[in-house]
C-alpha cells in the first residue's frame, strides 16, 4: 500500500501469479478482523487491497463499510472525535466508489444508509433513487431474493423520506446547527419545521437532542416522549436511550430503566445503552448491580475506557 513505490506493478504481478486468490483471501481476512473489532489490522489489510487493485469498486465499497461500522463502534463507546474521523474516511470511499466509471449499484445502496445515519435525508433519497435507476433494467423475475429485498427497502426509504418531508431545508439546517454546537439556532429551525410537520418523530427527536445538549432535561424528555407517540418513533433505540438520559437527570430512575430495557431489545449489543443501565443503578446506590452492567460492556468491548474506569472504581469500593 505504498502508493509511490516504483516497484508496485512488479509486486502486484508477483502476488497475483503466486497466489491467484490473494484478493479473496485478504478480503475475507479484513472483514473478519473488522467484525472482531481488530480495527488496526483490518485497516492495513484494506489498504493493501486498495494497493493491489486501486480501481476495484468492491474493495472501495468494503473500505467505506469498514470505516462506517468503525465509526458506529467508536460512537457507541463515546469516542466521538474518532467516530467523526472514520465517518470522513467512509464518505471519501463512498464518493470514490459512486464516481467510478462503471459504479456498482451497491455503492449507492450502502451510501444511502450512511447518509441516513448522518440525518442527511435529501442526499440519502438522491442516492437511493440512483440505486433504483441503476438496477431498473433487472426484472423481478431475474432478481435474487436479496436483490429484491434491497430494491423494496430502497423504495420504502424514499417513500418514508418524502411522506415525512425529511428533505426539507429547515430539517437539514436544524441538524447541522445542533451537531455543530449552535443548539439555539437549531431549535429555532426544528420548531419551525414542526409547525408544518407535527407528526414526524425524527423532528421531535432533533428537538429533544438539542434541548438535552443544553441540559434542559425536562423539556428534552417531553420532546422524546412526543417522538415515541409518532409513527416509527417507538422503534428507534437512540430515541429510547436519549429519553432514558433525560429521565435519569430528572430523577425518574424507574422510567430510565424501562426505556433502556426497551432500547436494548432493539439493539442488544449497544454498549452505550448497557453503560447507561449501569449508571441508572449507580444513581440508585446499587453498586453491585451497576458493576454487572459495566462488566458486560467490557465483555463486548474490552477497550471501552468509561466502563474500565467504572469497573476499577466499583471493584475497589465493593
Amino acid at each position: 500500500y505504498e502508493k509511490d513505490n516504483v516497484h508496485l506493478p512488479y509486486y502486484r504481478s508477483l502476488l497475483t501469479s503466486v497466489r491467484p486468490q490473494i484478493k479473496k483471501e485478504l478480503t475475507e481476512a479484513a472483514i473478519l478482523k473488522a467484525r472482531n473489532e481488530d480495527f488496526e489490522i483490518a485497516e492495513e489489510i484494506f489498504a493493501a487491497l486498495r494497493g493491489l487493485e486501486p480501481d476495484d469498486t468492491t474493495t472501495l465499497i468494503n473500505s467505506a463499510l469498514f470505516y462506517d461500522e468503525r465509526a458506529t463502534a467508536y460512537r457507541n463507546n463515546g469516542l466521538f472525535e474518532d467516530a467523526d474521523a472514520c465517518d470522513d474516511q467512509a464518505l471519501q470511499y463512498y464518493k470514490i466508489a459512486m464516481q467510478a466509471e462503471n459504479p456498482a449499484p451497491d455503492a449507492y445502496f450502502n451510501a444511502g444508509f450512511f447518509y441516513l445515519k448522518q440525518r442527511n435525508f435529501a442526499r440519502a433519497k438522491d442516492v437511493f433513487e440512483t440505486y433504483l435507476a441503476l438496477i431498473s433494467s433487472v426484472t423481478d423475475e431475474n432478481s435474487s431474493e436479496n436483490e429484491q429485498y434491497k430494491k423494496n427497502r430502497a423504495q420504502e426509504i424514499i417513500q418514508d423520506i418524502s411522506s415525512r418531508n425529511l428533505e426539507d431545508e429547515q430539517f437539514k439546517a436544524a441538524y447541522d446547527y445542533i451537531s455543530s454546537g449552535e443548539e439555539e439556532k437549531g431549535l429555532e429551525e426544528i420548531r419551525a419545521f414542526l409547525e408544518k410537520n407535527p407528526k414526524v418523530w425524527n423532528a421531535w427527536f432533533l428537538l429533544g437532542w438539542g434541548l438535552r445538549r443544553l441540559e434542559r432535561f425536562e423539556d428534552a424528555k417531553q420532546a422524546f416522549l412526543k417522538a415515541r407517540e409518532c409513527e416509527g418513533g417507538d422503534e428507534n433505540a437512540d430515541t429510547l436511550n436519549e429519553l432514558a438520559i433525560c429521565q435519569m437527570e430528572t430523577g425518574d430512575y424507574d422510567g430510565a430503566e424501562e426505556s433502556l430495557i426497551d432500547a436494548l431489545s432493539l439493539d442488544p449489543e449497544n454498549t452505550k445503552i448497557i453503560s447507561n443501565l449501569g449508571f441508572v443503578f449507580l444513581k440508585r446506590g446499587d453498586q453491585a448491580e451497576a458493576l454487572k452492567y459495566f462488566q458486560t460492556v467490557l465483555e463486548i468491548n474490552p477497550e471501552d475506557k468509561l466502563a474500565k474506569a467504572e469497573v476499577e472504581q466499583l471493584t475497589q469500593e465493593l
